[in-house]
């Protein structure tokens, strides 16, 4: 982190104020360090991230191998966040299908949407994290349709119109 610096300077100008200027003054970390560092971020117990979409909504993905085997989506269990069966059962497919479901610890953050593209978008991210852990999972989880981002969205309301396509009734007389 770089450390500040605080001089205080005299304005020669007829009022005589204190002016008070920051200077960064950068450290250099050595060879040993930074080797030290690379050293301690590709430790085993590091994290796989991936984001997933759908529509509007978001969900950054994280994955680790240790810890408790749970899937938290925004600071709740998923059974929580996502009320009924189907929408839990689309957020874990992707870990379901590759038969990983005991195997990570799983933290979404997701946000913008609904809560049925919320949870496609936890499942699309989960994927993407799953192919960063092991490339060979890629075929199975293109195949079942888990890494293709939806396109969809909602069409823009045009102007002169009530939504994006409907328009006022028009009579001839």
């Amino acid at each position: 982190m770089p450390k500040t610096k605080i001089t205080v300077k005299k304005k020669t100008a007829p009022s005589r104020k204190k002016i008070v200027h920051r200077e960064r003054t950068e450290t250099v970390l050595d060879k040993e360090k930074l080797e030290a560092e690379e050293k301690v971020s590709s430790a085993p117990s590091k994290y796989y991230e991936a984001v997933g979409r759908r529509k509007t909504a978001q969900a950054r993905v994280r994955m680790w191998t240790r810890g408790d085997r749970e899937i938290i989506v925004n600071n709740k269990q998923y059974s929580q966040y996502f009320p009924t069966l189907h929408l839990q059962q689309v957020a874990d497919a992707a870990l379901r299908i590759m038969k990983c479901q005991d195997k990570f610890r799983v933290m979404a953050l997701a946000r913008g949407g609904g809560i049925a593209a919320q949870a496609e978008a936890v499942r699309h991210g989960i994927s993407r994290a799953l192919v960063l852990f092991n490339p060979d999972f890629r075929k199975r989880l293109k195949k079942a349709g888990y890494l293709t981002r939806d396109p969809r969205m909602r069409e823009r309301k045009k102007f002169g119109l009530k939504r994006a396509r409907k328009a006022a009734q028009w009579a001839k007389r």
